[in-house]
């Protein structure tokens, strides 16, 4: 493999430090032209040096004197704020990971697909909340976008070589989170430090909520229906305890595709730098033998409503995914502050949707005032409960 040149944006969350970890160990192919990360100046100066990329950035700009000084004399071009954000997305860099948590990653993953090059999008905000927005960008701009979430990208791999036609159905797995085999009453007292204990991953407090809740795996249907247009009917989602088969793909002939591996985000980010090749990673093979047996089920959404939530504002479409996902990070915020109980999540989300139908965003500006707005009513929701 030629070397290539990567950016990427959120260089010192998982989904950096894994795809940091890949590059590190194929080093002679990599050329870094930015990385940038939210706050953490010093470990990003260190990244930044290491990998001698031509800019690092920090999102929070009172950061900026610290990464400075933390550069000091390396030739390295320190800079800081959200418009450096945006100007580091936009260098041509051929490869473009797009890890940025949340709606502040959205302007930046905007600039990189204007660029016209290769996105491997780890950012969900970007097809939840402005599906419709970006995925015309992409092909306006003839940018390819490359699933890094396990079970995207899993689908993707599926996909290959095969017609969309020809597809009968798509299946998204679900670890069913923490409390798939918790009772209404359990789940009602659930604490926030039980929520966050996931079985399989690995995770941030946030998307372990979300895994808990099913809320992920709703955001998740919303991504591939913007990612694989095959029509909502055909998508479906199973609940997977073991986490090992990542999503599946049947088709009308009656073969069904499944990408199986380890629990470990290196292999989809793998998959999607090395893409349309293979890269070694230094993930443990997959012994199915030492696993034993593989199980699934139907999910619950009388339980677990968040999948039944977020198809109904996939069918809606327009605005309705941005007031889903807007409406969910401040409920789960409350829920994690001890404000509101595990259950009242899903309960504070579905208010939010009943009172809040914005017109459908045409543009980026659009979809962050309707985040905004939303994140308004579900806080005033949470206040008066």
């Amino acid at each position: 493999m030629s070397q290539r040149s990567i950016t990427v944006l959120g260089a010192t969350g998982s989904i950096g430090a894994s795809t940091l970890d890949l590059i590190r160990r194929d080093r002679p192919n990599w050329r870094a032209v930015a990385l940038t990360a939210n706050g953490n100046a010093v470990e990003l100066a260190k990244l930044a040096r290491e990998f001698a990329a031509e800019l690092a950035v920090v999102a929070d700009e009172t950061c900026l004197p610290a990464l400075r000084e933390a550069l000091a004399g390396s030739g390295i071009e320190a800079a800081g704020g959200p418009a450096a954000l945006i100007e580091a997305a936009a260098r041509d860099a051929e490869v473009t990971v797009a890890a940025i948590v949340g709606c502040a990653g959205l302007a930046p993953t905007m600039a990189a697909i204007e660029r016209g090059r290769v996105i491997a999008l780890a950012n969900k905000e970007a097809l939840v909340s402005a599906g419709e927005v970006m995925t015309a960008a992409v092909a306006r701009h003839g940018a390819t976008l490359l699933p890094v979430d396990s079970e995207h990208n899993a689908i993707f791999q599926c996909l290959q070589g095969n017609d969309l036609e020809d597809v009968r159905w798509i299946t998204l797995t679900a670890s069913g989170g923490p409390f798939r085999d918790w009772s209404a009453e359990q789940l009602a007292r659930a604490t926030p430090a039980e929520a966050v204990r996931h079985p399989n991953w690995s995770m941030g407090a946030k998307i372990s909520v979300d895994s808990a809740t099913m809320f992920n795996k709703g955001l998740e249907l919303i991504e591939a229906h913007h990612l694989f247009p095959v029509g909502l009917d055909k998508l479906r989602i199973i609940v997977h305890p073991q986490s090992v088969v990542h999503s599946m793909v049947e088709y009308r002939d009656g073969s069904t595709l499944a990408q199986l591996g380890p629990s470990d985000m290196r292999v989809p980010i793998a998959s999607s730098l090395a893409y349309p090749a293979r890269m070694e990673t230094p993930c443990a093979p997959l012994d199915l033998a030492a696993i034993g047996e593989l199980t699934f089920r139907a999910p619950d959404e009388v339980r677990f409503p968040a999948t039944r939530l977020a198809r109904a504002a996939a069918l809606a479409g327009g605005a309705i995914p941005a007031v889903l996902n807007a409406a969910n990070e401040i409920a789960v915020a409350a829920f994690l502050d001890g404000h509101i109980s595990f259950t009242r999540i899903a309960a504070q989300v579905e208010d939010v949707l009943s009172r809040y139908a914005p017109p459908p965003p045409q543009s980026l500006a659009d979809v962050l005032a309707v985040d905004a707005e939303a994140r308004v009513r579900s806080r005033e929701l949470t206040e008066a409960t």
